[in-house]
C-alpha cells in the first residue's frame, strides 16, 4: 500500500470543499480484488457484523463488516464481491496488517466514510486477568465512492491508545458529530457504550469519551460467573436509531449465557447523553446479533444482523436480514426476511 505523508493528507482533505479528484487519484491505489465472486446468494456469504450502505445514487447496496471486505448488489439477494476497499495507513500504530472489524459505511455531504475498528496484535497495552490485551480502537477511512477504496482521514487517534475500544458507529445531532462506541469489557470487567465528539471534518476527537451506560445496566443479558448468575460483561455492535416519533433509540448486543443477542435501549431525553432506558427483552432470537438499521431501495426498514453458531469448534457467521417496523414510538421487529422476500 502506498504510504500516505501527513503533508498529502492535509493537501488532501483542504480540497475537500472542491473538486480535488487529481489528488484521489494520485494519493490513493487501485482497487484490488480478493477472489471475486458474482451473484452469490446472500446465505452463501461467511461475514460478521454484517453493515449495508442503501445508495440512491448508484441504485446499489454495499455490504460490509469484518475483515477489511465488500460486497455489492443491486437487489439485497445475489450479490458480487468480496472486494478489499479498506486501505489504512501501514505506517501508524495499525501497522501493515492489521485485523479489521465491524466496518460499516455512512454518506455525508456526498463523502462515504468507514467506521472499522483495527487490532495490532504486536502492541500489547494492558496485561491483566484476561491475559495480553492488544492495541484496538475505531478509526474512520473515507472515499468519494462507495466501494472505495477507502483511506484515512486523518492520522489522529480518536480513541483512548491506554484501553481497548470497538465497533465505533457515527451519529449526528444538534449540528454536532459523534462516534458512538463500545469500550471492551477486557479492560474492566464491565463493558461500556460510550460517545466522543467529532471535529465537523470528522479528522479527529474534541475533548473526552462519555459513558452512556454499562453491560451492567442491561436486565436481559446474563452469565454464570463464580458460580453466580449475574450481568454479561460484553457490550458490542451499537447502531442509533429514530423512531416515527422521534424517539432516540440505541441496538447493541451482548450474550444471554451462551446465545449472542440484541438488545436495545431508548433514550429519555432524546439526546444520545440520555439516561438510557434499557429494553426488558432482547429483540432477537437466540444467536443473532451485531445489528444496525437501513433504508432499502424500496422503503422499507431493514435490520441487518449476523447469525451465530458453532461449527467444528468455530464460530459460523452469516449475514440476515429482517424487515422492522419504525413508524411508531419503538422499534418492532415484523419478519425475518428469506431469500425469496428480499
Amino acid at each position: 500500500m502506498k504510504r500516505f505523508s501527513k503533508i498529502a493528507l492535509r493537501v488532501l482533505l483542504i480540497c475537500c470543499a472542491g473538486s480535488y479528484a487529481p489528488y484521489l487519484a494520485a494519493l490513493r491505489p487501485a482497487p484490488r480484488v480478493h477472489n471475486v465472486r458474482h451473484g452469490v446468494p446472500t446465505d452463501s456469504i461467511i461475514l460478521s457484523d454484517p453493515a449495508v450502505l442503501s445508495d440512491s445514487c448508484s441504485q446499489s447496496y454495499y455490504m460490509t463488516g469484518t475483515g477489511g471486505l465488500l460486497w455489492k448488489s443491486k437487489d439485497l439477494k445475489l450479490w458480487d464481491g468480496p472486494y478489499v476497499v479498506a486501505h489504512p495507513d501501514s505506517s501508524s500504530w495499525m501497522g501493515p496488517h492489521p485485523q479489521i472489524w465491524a466496518a460499516e459505511l455512512h454518506e455525508k455531504n456526498g463523502k462515504y466514510y468507514y467506521f472499522a475498528t483495527f487490532t495490532n496484535p504486536e502492541i500489547i497495552i494492558e496485561t491483566n486477568r484476561e491475559g495480553d490485551i492488544p492495541r484496538r480502537a475505531s478509526h474512520i477511512l473515507f472515499s468519494d465512492n462507495p466501494d472505495g477504496p477507502y483511506i484515512p482521514v486523518d492520522s489522529f487517534n480518536y480513541l483512548p491508545e491506554d484501553r481497548p475500544t470497538l465497533d465505533g458507529t457515527f451519529w449526528e445531532e444538534n449540528g454536532k458529530q459523534y462516534m458512538v462506541f463500545c469500550g471492551e469489557w477486557l479492560h474492566n470487567q464491565n463493558g461500556t457504550i460510550e460517545a466522543v465528539e467529532l471535529s465537523d471534518d470528522l479528522t479527529r476527537p474534541i475533548g473526552e469519551p462519555v459513558i452512556l451506560f454499562h453491560a451492567s445496566d442491561s436486565p436481559w443479558s446474563r452469565e454464570n460467573r463464580n458460580g453466580k448468575v449475574t450481568f454479561n460483561r460484553v457490550t458490542d455492535g451499537p447502531w442509533l436509531f429514530k423512531t416515527g416519533s422521534g424517539r432516540l433509540g440505541m441496538i447493541w448486543t451482548s450474550w444471554i449465557f451462551g446465545d449472542y443477542t440484541m438488545g436495545v435501549a431508548y433514550s429519555v431525553s432524546g439526546s444520545i447523553f440520555g439516561p438510557w432506558i434499557q429494553e426488558p427483552d432482547p429483540i432477537t432470537p437466540p444467536n443473532y446479533g451485531h445489528g444496525m438499521i437501513f433504508r432499502d431501495l424500496t422503503g422499507r426498514d431493514i435490520l441487518s444482523a449476523h447469525s451465530h453458531s458453532v461449527v467444528n469448534g468455530k464460530y459460523l457467521r452469516k449475514p440476515t436480514f429482517w424487515e422492522v417496523d419504525l413508524s411508531g414510538n419503538k422499534l418492532k421487529v415484523i419478519k425475518k426476511l428469506s431469500a425469496n422476500q428480499k
